[in-house]
């Protein structure tokens, strides 16, 4: 049917297909993470000095540990 050669540059080509689709997926999927992770907002509490993060967005926030009201940091 195929000739050995001919057999063996299909299986290298469709090996490097499956590496560079597995490649693409995986960093489409990490990166938004990385992006998801990025984008929230970052509160230090004034009263008790604790550091957490916050909704997307949020410019106002309740400390997690103490509940004040903190404004999110910016950098």
């Amino acid at each position: 049917m195929f000739a050995l050669s001919t057999a063996v540059v299909i299986y290298c080509l469709l090996v490097a297909a499956i590496f560079l689709g597995l490649w693409f997926y995986y960093d489409r999927r990490d990166h938004a993470r990385f992006e998801g992770e990025r984008r929230k907002a970052t509160f230090h509490c004034i009263s008790c000095g604790h550091l957490y993060t916050g909704p997307t967005g949020a410019e106002v926030s309740k400390c997690p540990q103490c509940n004040h009201e903190n404004v999110r940091l910016k950098f």
